[in-house]
């Protein structure tokens, strides 16, 4: 966020926002964190449309706030604001929240939107009926039926406290990309709601178990506290995480995930693993492996890269039960590295996928790191855009551990940030879901032995 822009520009006539910091960032993650500047606020420069086409027009895109006593309503427009006396078409984000209750939710829909300014109000009328008028003389606001139903509004004419115009910086000059941005919330809701309903297949097992492997610091870790912060509704580093050259996790660890809406654990874990190292004698052995697929190994066994497992030292049974053992495994790999791994690291890798295969087991790729996570997923947040997916990091995948490109996800794990960002989560929601599938493909696929099924005679 542009603070000087917003907050002391206009220093010496005290003009401050009425927006709260934390509703500053939403409104900027709202539009993928974009920058505002304070331009115009009624209270302070005059209650006319001229005073405002003259601080607004000609500034690029612009972000109209009307702040009411319980509830705020705005709209982005992504083109020029109009000047006096005239009109446009333009791409317009409409948004709504309760005041000081931001992070319980906002309602946005991008329209198209006529905006017309004339000599006594600013007009906002969308092609699917919405009408949002300002008069500022009058400190007036008007919101037709179809705004308050689709904003989730609870007043329809009404005095306003203050009007604040902003220009809007740091943004793509992309309708799609805006939308994209804007429906996020209501993608993260969606698949928040279809991983709570999730249950093994055939409820074979209680839970699903997802083991991640992969060199050090390719993110394995993080995305165990990117996952667990999603569905938390919090950023959360219960993973310990580092950027040291050996690997910081050194144990074997079983982390359950708790949804924050009921407090109740899902049924998928995710098990993290120590990172593979180019060296024979260091990081994970790849001898374990097997060990760890078949259920063999118990949460915080500490890994010792010089001696492979030995069964006789835990108290496991030859062969553990199918809930004990790896359902699905993610080859977690940094995208900006794929292209410059060592011939002995890719060995390890096949080495690990075979394993994988010989176990039945389900597998998906998790690339991370990935710097242009908005442009991942297409417009309507349901698949991979063809730019990423023809990438030759993922070709490079694909051809190294036999993956297909369908199964070779990508994600932007949570690492310095301060708050949670609903396409980030869209994107740790999606990886998960089409892990949670894979799984599902295996355990299908199981003989009937193995999932303790009676075969009649």
């Amino acid at each position: 966020m542009n603070m000087l822009g917003l907050r002391g520009s206009y220093r010496n006539t005290k003009v401050t926002t009425r927006l709260t910091w934390i509703e500053e960032k939403i409104l900027e993650k709202l539009l993928g964190n974009a920058s505002l500047t304070l331009l115009y606020q009624s209270n302070v420069h005059k209650r006319c449309t001229l005073e405002m086409t003259k601080k607004c027009s000609l500034q690029g895109s612009t972000m109209t706030i009307v702040y009411l006593e319980q509830e705020v309503v705005g709209v982005f427009m992504l083109e020029d604001f109009p000047d006096k006396d005239s009109k446009k078409t333009s791409t317009c984000a409409w948004f709504s929240f309760e005041r000081n209750k931001i992070s319980s939710g906002i309602s946005a829909l991008v329209l198209n939107t006529l905006v017309k300014v004339n000599s006594t109000s600013l007009q906002m009328s969308s092609i699917s009926g919405l009408t949002l008028i300002v008069y500022p003389s009058k400190e007036g606001l008007y919101l037709n039926e179809a705004v308050i139903k689709n904003l989730e509004l609870n007043v329809k004419q009404s005095q306003y406290l203050e009007c604040e115009i902003f220009r809007v910086d740091g943004i793509k000059n992309n309708p799609g990309f805006i939308k994209k941005m804007v429906t996020a919330r209501q993608h993260r809701g969606k698949f928040l709601s279809t991983l709570r309903a999730y249950r093994p297949y055939a409820d074979l097992v209680s839970e699903v178990r997802i083991l991640l492997v992969g060199p050090v610091g390719s993110g394995k870790s993080s995305f165990v506290n990117s996952v667990k912060s999603s569905f938390q509704g919090r950023l959360t580093r219960q993973a310990i995480v580092g950027s040291d050259k050996s690997s910081i996790t050194t144990q074997y660890k079983v982390y359950s995930i708790k949804d924050e809406k009921n407090k109740e654990t899902l049924p998928f874990m995710l098990c993290d693993s120590m990172g593979l190292e180019d060296e024979k004698e260091a990081g994970l052995c790849t001898d374990d492996i097997p060990h760890i697929l078949k259920g063999c190994v118990p949460d915080r066994y500490q890994f010792n890269p010089r001696e492979p497992i030995k069964l006789k030292h835990f108290t496991y049974a030859a062969s553990p039960p199918l809930k004990d053992r790896i359902h699905c495994v993610a080859f977690v790999l940094d995208i900006n590295s794929v292209d410059t791994l060592s011939d002995k690291m890719v060995a390890k890798l096949k080495k690990i996928r075979k394993d994988v295969v010989d176990c039945g087991v389900g597998c998906v790729a998790l690339l991370t790191n990935v710097s242009d996570y908005d442009e991942v997923l297409d417009n309507n947040l349901v698949n991979m855009t063809e730019n990423m997916t023809s990438l030759n990091q993922v070709q490079n995948v694909r051809n190294m551990l036999n993956i297909p490109v369908a199964n070779i996800l990508m994600v932007s794990n949570y690492a310095s940030e301060r708050m949670l960002e609903p396409l980030k989560d869209v994107l740790i929601f999606a990886a998960l879901q089409q892990m949670l599938r894979a799984a599902d493909d295996a355990l299908e696929d199981l003989p009937l032995e193995d999932t303790g099924t009676t075969v009649p005679f």
